[in-house]
């Protein structure tokens, strides 16, 4: 009898491994262990098509497909291929082009799951009103009202994009987003920009105009742009709340790096002539982070985050205080109700600083000390000021206690590893947002940390197209709308929040 070896397969690649119920038929503890490997989380009640992680899947399949140095796995053909070394970097079948592959069909996927969604309608009996009736009759707790309330809210979120207006009609829409960052009001919106012939430009989106039925803005631009990269921004508070912008920009060349505070009514000006010149710019190394100080004990102070030093700065008077640390600070934010530093480096560690001492020597005058074990890119003091979120580059956000210096809830399936991301988090309606380097948009509980929903971005997932988001329950101040505000590229877009 002839034997047929399938000579067909072997020209096309290795043969993968076969799907199959005899894969979890050992026992044993390895393959109890490799089962629960591949199983699938639980999926939220009455969640949308984005509310699970996309790398999920991912994870479980590259848990089961070994991987062959030089050969890549087709998981539509079940086989493996040879990578073949490029010349000229000519050769396109590369391993960043085949992620970036899986990614984008991941995202284009979702994106049609998500346009389906809007279709459909709420499935009978999870409806706020009944979640509310249950709750009144003892048959869900507070917490489960809670997260089932907030996961009806954040799956109905639909994605429209913003008409963005300009006194220069030449210039709106035609630089990329780079990063916004809101007021305390929400009122307001500063964005910087890539210009393309190189540096950024900045600009302030007023948020009046965005309602229930007409999604435009205004944006008023500036003649000023820099060819320096922006690292940080934040409001500052000098002649009346949000009245100024700090901004952190890297040297160049011979140019060292500076803290420039910019105000805000030097966007709002129609006439040139009439717009005021920068208020003050204070010379420093390369800063990574800046914070403004609100406590009036400290009053007209900021922050800048250097390398391997904090540097406290009066605007008024001009008096600097230096901290000296073992590692570059990524992150700052202060306390309202004392004026307290907090600081994340790239040590992995966070500490306190009390900016009322006088400088010291060594690291005594470190208050509160945690540690991650990455380094840290963003850091938020809670409102009571008793808790402090912090996310770092390995991906993973904590919420510590300050009191008992302890984690106490993680937030899983953030996605980072080099990137300094932010975290925004609303403690009024109860909401963790983040963006990964993936590009995807994560929503968490914060009570509960359970992933309400993944939203991947509208554009092709690239590291110059990361999403910069704002998440309010006012945008546009008192009267506002409550959603989710996403940049990227050249657009805006809004998820209502309802």
């Amino acid at each position: 009898m002839r034997r047929h070896y399938g000579r067909g397969k072997e020209r096309r690649g290795w043969s993968g491994p076969k799907r199959g119920p005899r894969r979890h038929r050992r026992s044993g503890h390895g393959n109890r262990a490799g089962s629960l490997e591949q199983e699938e989380p639980q999926t939220p009640v009455n969640a949308g098509p984005s509310s699970r992680d996309p790398s999920s899947s991912s994870s479980t399949q590259n848990s089961v497909v070994a991987e062959l140095p030089g050969f890549y796995y087709d998981s539509e053909k079940n086989c493996y291929f040879r990578l073949l070394p490029g010349h000229n970097n000519y050769n396109p079948l590369t391993k960043d082009s085949i992620q970036y592959k899986a990614m984008e069909c991941k995202r284009l996927r979702l994106l049609e799951e998500e346009e389906k969604q809007k279709k459909k309608k709420t499935r009978a009996g999870l409806n706020s009103s009944v979640l509310l009736q249950k709750r009144q009759l003892g048959l869900l707790s507070s917490t489960s009202y809670c997260r089932l309330v907030h996961e009806l809210k954040v799956n109905g979120m639909q994605r429209r994009k913003i008409e963005i207006h300009s006194p220069d009609s030449s210039v709106a829409g035609t630089n990329n987003f780079k990063i916004i960052v809101a007021d305390v009001a929400c009122e307001r919106i500063f964005t910087v920009n890539d210009v393309e012939h190189g540096g950024c430009k900045y600009g302030i989106i007023n948020l009046s105009g965005l309602g229930k039925e007409s999604l435009t803005v205004e944006m008023y631009d500036n003649l000023y742009f820099t060819n320096r990269k922006v690292n940080s921004v934040c409001w500052a508070s000098l002649t009346h709340p949000d009245s100024h912008v700090l901004l952190c920009l890297m040297g160049i060349a011979e140019t060292p790096g500076c803290a420039s505070l910019l105000p805000a009514s030097l966007f709002s000006s129609t006439n040139p002539g009439d717009r005021p010149g920068m208020l003050c710019s204070f010379k420093i190394s390369t800063a990574w982070s800046c914070a403004w100080c609100l406590n009036p004990q400290a009053d007209n102070c900021f922050s800048t985050g250097l390398t391997r030093r904090v540097l406290v700065t009066n605007v008024v008077t001009g008096h600097r205080q230096t901290f000296g640390t073992s590692s570059d600070v990524l992150a700052q934010q202060f306390a309202r109700q004392t004026p307290v530093l907090y600081n994340g480096c790239r040590s992995g560690e966070i500490f306190s600083i009390d900016v009322r001492q006088r400088n010291r020597k060594g690291q005594s005058w470190k208050a509160i000390r945690l540690f991650h074990g990455s380094a840290v890119t963003s850091i938020h003091l809670m409102e009571a000021e008793h808790y402090l979120m912090a996310a770092d580059m390995a991906g993973k956000i904590k919420l510590w206690d300050l009191r008992t210096t302890k984690c106490v809830k993680q937030y899983h399936g953030h996605h980072n590893e080099y990137a300094i991301l932010p975290l925004h988090v609303n403690e009024e309606e109860g909401l963790l947002t983040a963006v990964g380097q993936d590009c995807y948009t994560r929503i968490w509980s914060l009570q509960d940390t359970h992933l309400l929903r993944t939203i991947p971005s509208p554009h092709p997932s690239s590291k110059d197209a990361i999403p910069s988001v704002v998440f309010s329950s006012r945008l546009g101040g008192r009267q506002g709308v409550p959603g989710l505000l996403m940049a990227v590229k050249q657009d805006l877009y809004h998820f209502s929040y309802i």
